[in-house]
């Protein structure tokens, strides 16, 4: 890699900042001053510095977000705040983006990436990733319901989703349900619950895959997966 991306990609500045770093001899390789930018570094290999400081060098990033309403999923928008708006600018230069969508007024588990291949495995239809929420509904849900969840919903547009397993937290006029669906369409659980008369007041991400939102990070809040998590991700 050359070393002026490398840098620039760490966020060390434009292609032209980063060469005139190197031109100061501000930048080391293996404790030696690299001024061409054009020279090519193994970030997993040697040890580079600026300013005596040792670069962190990263390809990917993987964070977990308790996503608040009032953000939409996008990484930019002329009008709406984006969930790329609560990161850091620390985390920011690895443009990451979120994978998958959660409405703007929903909650919950979101994870945001730049490594397009995990993305896509997670996203796929053909790897029937299970997306857990919790959701209060305005209305009495039914066993009835959970059987028609079960077969598969046919939406407002004629589509028929694929099985959901509904379970019934608490009865009543309000009702606390937890719901796993493999699939992504748009507004696809509040939907699913219209198909059944019923109305979605709260929804709440859980899970996604193996990955589980940590209980200990409140809304807006973010950080990196662990080795653990990222392998667990991996494994679906």
């Amino acid at each position: 890699m050359r070393i002026d991306k490398l840098l620039s990609n760490m966020g060390y500045g434009s292609r032209k900042e980063v060469k005139s770093l190197l031109k100061k001899g501000s930048v080391l390789k293996n404790d030696e001053a690299i001024k061409n930018s054009q020279s090519h570094v193994d970030p997993n290999e040697d040890i580079i510095k600026v300013y005596g400081e040792i670069v962190e060098y990263k390809e990917f990033i993987y964070l977990m977000m308790n996503k608040p309403p009032g953000y939409i999923s996008a990484t930019e928008d002329a009008r709406e705040s984006t969930v790329i708006d609560l990161l850091e600018p620390e985390d920011i230069i690895f443009e990451p983006f979120p994978v998958g969508r959660l409405d703007k007024d929903t909650e919950g588990l979101l994870l945001l990436t730049n490594d397009g291949k995990l993305a896509h495995q997670l996203l796929s239809p053909k790897k029937k990733v299970g997306k857990t929420y919790y959701a209060k509904i305005d209305g009495r849900v039914t066993e009835d319901d959970i059987i028609t969840f079960n077969q598969g919903v046919a939406l407002d547009d004629g589509y028929v989703t694929k099985p959901a397993d509904l379970k019934i937290l608490t009865r009543g006029e309000i009702s606390e349900i937890e719901v796993t669906i493999i699939e992504g369409k748009f507004h696809q659980v509040k939907r699913m619950f219209q198909a059944v008369e019923k109305e979605v007041i709260y929804l709440k991400r859980l899970s996604m895959g193996n990955l589980t939102l940590d209980p200990e990070l409140q809304l807006g809040e973010y950080r990196e997966l662990s080795d653990q998590e990222y392998r667990s991700l991996k494994e679906k």
